[in-house]
């Protein structure tokens, strides 16, 4: 059996770890409860995907995608792993490194971390930010004897982005810290020097690795493809923990393809188009009633508390429309909701109902 979480923060309801948002997102809602983009898909993308296709007989060969993927971040081959989406990397890392005594995840964040640690058979401890100073993160919050430390930035799901000096202050010899990168992407903008507070391409600082996703922006959710960053030995631990031809061939085209220099730009100007699109459904939420949006939201989604959120959810989906529950995200309650960004005619569609609602 899993082991449960230790310390203090372990809590008398314990949060279902294996709720997703894709559970909410039935057939016939409006999809604001799955954080992955939807756009068609470029051509520079689709193209080589399809390609990939005649492909299929022989077995993947992953090195030309590794060293585009490297390129991208400055980095040697041996210093990427690529994976079935980010997903897999928290299983790899939970698998390897069975010998951590004291893993601690900073929560509130996604599940799937702590969740693939608890499979593994580690026990976890758990760091939760406060609502109260807009979840940001408190490093000494973290215990001093933590060997393994995972965090999001930004952190899904309350869309905080941590300072990297922050973030850096954790890492220390001795400890593996995992920063989760999934939606690092959409934090970048046209001009802008890379992604801001990415450690991406931090290759001086013990124990670090970073996971990437390219399913939320390019919308392969499908598909499955994700990396690690880090140090080449602790890597090659974390690829012997993981299936021979684990990423398939349409997915390593599809790795290439978002690491080429033209679509690192392309993931710039989506960006910023989502920067406004957030600001708008910022504006307009906080234009309502009883209703506070945490912190300052830096990522494809928002997370909102209003009380008597599970009702109002429910009356949501009576409406047509699917947001994610926060009480599955350990240090969040049933009075948290977190809404997907997108266009504006979709945002204040749903204004006008979550408005109804509250009125009612």
């Amino acid at each position: 059996m899993p082991a449960a979480p230790t310390g203090s923060a372990a809590a008398l309801h314990e949060p279902d770890l294996g709720h997703h948002g894709d559970a909410e997102a039935t057939p016939g809602l409006v999809d604001l409860a799955v954080n992955v983009r939807r756009a068609p898909m470029p051509d520079w993308l689709a193209d080589p995907i399809t390609a990939a296709l005649g492909d299929l007989a022989a077995y993947p060969d992953p090195a030309p995608a590794r060293a585009a993927v490297a390129h991208r971040h400055g980095r040697p081959p041996e210093e990427v792993l690529l994976t079935a989406g980010a997903a897999e990397g928290f299983v790899l890392i939970a698998r390897a490194l069975t010998g951590a005594r004291h893993p601690v995840v900073v929560h509130p964040q996604f599940t799937e971390p702590e969740a693939a640690l608890r499979a593994a058979g580690h026990r976890v401890d758990r760091a939760l930010l406060d609502p109260a100073d807009g979840f940001r993160l408190d490093p000494a919050r973290v215990p001093d004897d933590a060997d393994l430390v995972m965090i999001g930035n930004p952190t899904n799901p309350t869309s905080v982005l941590h300072p990297a000096d922050t973030i850096a202050a954790l890492a220390r010899p001795g400890r593996v810290l995992v920063v989760d990168e999934a939606f690092a992407d959409s934090t970048a903008a046209p001009g802008a020097d890379g992604e801001p507070e990415s450690l991406a391409a931090r290759r001086d600082l013990p124990g670090l690795v970073v996971v990437r996703s390219l399913t939320k922006t390019w919308g392969l959710a499908g598909l499955r493809i994700g990396y690690l960053l880090g140090d080449a030995a602790l890597l090659a631990r974390f690829a012997a923990a993981q299936p021979l031809w684990a990423v398939s061939t349409p997915a390593l085209a599809a790795a290439t393809a978002c690491a080429a220099p033209a679509a690192v730009a392309a993931e710039r100007a989506i960006a910023a188009e989502l920067a406004a699109d957030r600001d708008h459904l910022v504006a307009r939420l906080s234009g309502l009633p009883g209703v506070r949006v945490a912190g300052r939201p830096a990522a494809a989604f928002v997370l909102i508390h209003t009380a008597g959120a599970a009702e109002v959810r429910e009356r949501l989906r009576a409406h047509g429309w699917a947001v994610r529950r926060g009480d599955t995200f350990p240090g969040l309650g049933p009075d948290w909701l977190r809404i997907a960004v997108r266009d504006r005619g979709t945002t204040d569609a749903f204004i006008e109902t979550l408005a109804r609602i509250l009125e009612a």
